[in-house]
């Protein structure tokens, strides 16, 4: 029971000290975790090509919904991380533990509101997205995965409030449940049982409940975690329910967003060379979501820094946050974007193994060597992102979102690609030309809100100073 505690106030001293240490501390684990995640994605992808372009496809079109299944679990537990690692920072403990409460009870409502309208629609939304001769594979991944919606919605939110109060090593470890049992259970569910494209979702769900298991014992069965999260401490509040909400709302649609550019992107690669460059996109962007893992990473970590320094108006940690996450996010970008581009081939063979996958290793290959640059246009953008949602303020990150991704990212892919007749490499460079132009605006809106939350915090500072 002692070294529990003493593990609470090292965490807590970590995210309340000094930003610089606090971003690295929590970024690693995180990167860590999602490392495992983004290589059981790859390894899902290399398992369900085996099937064929057209299972590939299916899954590049379920892609972007599952994205929207995510967010809502990523999007609540943003709202709650935001919440608690304001009252932490602002030394309100009874807030922050109604704060994750509140953020539980949300995630069950509004999973199970979802899973009947996504089951539902399916269909028309699977026909709209022009999922065709694929149709019937995307059907069979998509019923299994969107049933179980309350697993992964909890799943988010439960390693949000782990994170919230900087224990990264039980969050990651939660995380790594569902990475590592889902590479083991894939070609298991996939081949050997001959589940098909099933057997990936069966494989997905059954770990992630898992996960699930393992973080609800420490939550309500062990019950050592800086936060107390037993029922009794839950008074319904409706401040903390739209606090909550004003970060999970934002959050989400950001996820709906990139969703939406997906499916964007896919009808203009379907116009422009059918189904099969849809699988080609799919491949790639498996990559580019794996080299964006440590800005992802780092970008978590200012959520719950850039949150506690609100909460204790202390502006030096968050202008310290801010800036040392996009300077040390560029040096990443910049060692994994040139890796990409070296190696493109290689790894473009990895997803053409089969005979029936074979034709699209050299197509693979230059869409990954554009799509390098991507990794560098991204850090100044994302970083103020998420600094905007650590202080609560997620509706300028959604701003931001939706000015980089589905406008001007859709828009230069279209010109380049139909305009001035570049074909597919003409919608890769409009994706990364957008999403650089849209970050560097939200780069340049975070420093001028951290200017001006500078000037309020002096003011404070000196009138407490005349009064006393």
């Amino acid at each position: 029971m002692r070294e529990s505690k003493m593990s609470k106030s090292k965490n807590i001293e970590m995210i309340t000290g000094d930003p610089k240490k606090a971003i690295v501390k929590l970024a690693l684990p995180m990167m860590l975790s999602m490392l495992l995640i983004m290589l059981y994605n790859i390894a899902d992808s290399i398992w369900v090509a085996g099937l064929g372009p057209d299972a590939l496809a299916a899954v590049g079109f379920i892609t972007p919904l599952f994205m929207v299944l995510i967010g809502l679990g990523n999007g609540i537990g943003a709202g709650a991380n935001s919440l608690i690692a304001r009252n932490i920072g602002a030394k309100n403990r009874d807030q922050a533990n109604n704060a994750g409460l509140h953020a539980i009870v949300l995630s069950i409502i509004v999973s199970l509101v979802f899973t009947v309208l996504i089951e539902v629609f399916m269909v028309p939304i699977l026909q709209f997205m022009g999922a065709g001769n694929t149709i019937q594979y995307a059907m069979d991944y998509s019923y299994i995965i969107f049933g179980f919606l309350f697993i992964f919605v909890f799943s988010g939110v439960a390693s949000a409030i782990f994170r919230s109060e900087g224990d990264m090593r039980r969050a990651t470890i939660a995380i790594a449940v569902t990475a590592v049992l889902n590479i083991i259970l894939d070609p298991i569910f996939i081949y050997v049982l001959n589940f098909g494209i099933s057997g990936a979702a069966w494989a997905t769900v059954v770990s992630a409940t898992m996960s699930c298991i393992v973080m609800s014992y420490w939550i309500w069965v062990k019950k050592d975690l800086f936060l107390d999260l037993s029922p009794k401490n839950f008074k319904y509040s409706s401040h903390i329910m739209i606090d909550t909400l004003q970060v999970a709302i934002p959050s989400t649609l950001e996820t709906i967003v990139f969703s939406a550019l997906a499916i964007i992107i896919n009808s203009m690669l379907v116009l422009a060379a059918g189904t099969t460059a849809v699988a080609v996109y799919t491949a790639s962007m498996r990559i580019v979501q794996l080299a964006m893992i440590p800005l992802i990473g780092i970008g978590t970590a200012v959520l719950t820094v850039a949150g506690v320094a609100y909460g204790a108006h202390n502006y030096k940690n968050l202008q310290t946050a801010h800036s040392y996450s996009i300077k040390i996010g560029f040096i990443v970008s910049i060692i994994l974007g040139a890796l990409m581009f070296i190696f493109s081939g290689q790894i473009a063979a990895v997803f053409s193994y089969t005979q029936a996958s074979a034709g699209l290793a050299s197509e693979i290959a230059t869409a990954i060597s554009v799509l390098s640059l991507f990794v560098l246009a991204i850090p100044h953008g994302i970083m103020s992102s998420m600094m905007f949602q650590g202080v609560g303020k997620g509706t300028y990150s959604l701003l931001i979102t939706l000015l980089r991704s589905l406008i001007l990212e859709s828009v230069f892919a279209y010109l380049f690609c139909f305009i001035f007749g570049w074909g597919l490499p003409g919608i890769y460079g409009g994706v990364v030309l957008g999403c650089f132009v849209g970050g560097t605006i939200g780069y340049i809106w975070a420093k001028l809100f951290i200017r001006k939350f500078k000037e309020i915090s002096i003011k404070k500072y000196e009138k407490h100073e005349n009064s006393s």
